[in-house]
């Protein structure tokens, strides 16, 4: 059941009169990354969910696009933008203030044709090179838990993806629904079983304005018991992935 939407937030969510929303761009889906369609518009669940805000706040939405979440949360923590979705970590926590998740994901490597490698724990070997997107909890949490490997950091998942077509690394680190689009494009490449990191997609929001986390809080939690975020990861082709249990 919706709440009432309190005028006090709705001025701390979005300070200009605007819902300004950041999106991540990737060359394929995931429950995370919006793609564009063939008229360059972005789509996907992040896209859905942020359109719906909007329109609940009778807002206009200013949809801002970035590479990787690394941007998205320099975006956020400057208030360049008022609200963003993203992997949490306890780096993130010290730039943003975070409310609940709509999704966990799981990360893991995908590895090339011809890779002897069969485990997450056969990374953590010297001369190993991973491949990771830049300034991103995976690429963290592969450095913390593979110390003995190099971790290459590239802007994003089209790099990453011409990187691992070209065998230009050894392990290539994203989140299992992330290498759903990436896998067909990379011939004879597996993913490795398991995982190395998991963590929610959470909204998030500048610090130090409370009434923006109350209401950015309220309208995930209400997206997910109305059945949005369903709709959304469904709409996107993510049919198994889980939505986050509500909140409390």
């Amino acid at each position: 059941m919706t709440q009432p939407i309190n005028a006090a937030d709705l001025k701390d969510l979005a300070p200009t009169g605007r819902l300004r929303c950041g999106v991540v761009l990737a060359p394929a889906a995931s429950a995370f990354f919006a793609v564009t369609d063939d008229k360059g518009a972005p789509r996907g669940v992040t896209v859905d969910l942020f359109n719906a805000f909007a329109d609940r706040l009778n807002l206009p939405l200013d949809m801002q696009l970035y590479a990787n979440s690394g941007q998205v949360t320099d975006a956020v923590a400057s208030g360049a933008c008022d609200l963003a979705v993203m992997p949490r970590d306890a780096t993130r926590e010290g730039k943003v203030d975070f409310g609940p998740a709509y999704y966990f994901i799981a990360s893991t490597y995908l590895v090339p044709a011809g890779s002897s490698i069969q485990s997450i724990d056969e990374v953590n070997r010297a001369g190993l090179r991973i491949v990771a997107i830049a300034n991103t909890t995976t690429a963290r949490s592969a450095a913390r838990t593979a110390p003995l490997a190099f971790v290459e950091e590239v802007a994003g998942v089209d790099l990453m993806t011409a990187k691992a077509q070209k065998g230009e690394g050894d392990a290539f680190a994203l989140s299992h629904d992330s290498f759903v689009g990436m896998l067909p494009q990379v011939p004879g490449a597996r993913v490795l079983p398991g995982q190395f990191q998991q963590t929610g997609i959470s909204v998030a929001v500048p610090k130090g304005r409370p009434g923006a986390l109350r209401l950015a809080s309220q309208l995930l939690e209400e997206a997910k018991a109305s059945g949005l975020v369903r709709r959304a990861l469904d709409a996107a082709g993510f049919t198994d992935a889980a939505v986050a249990p509500l909140a409390g």
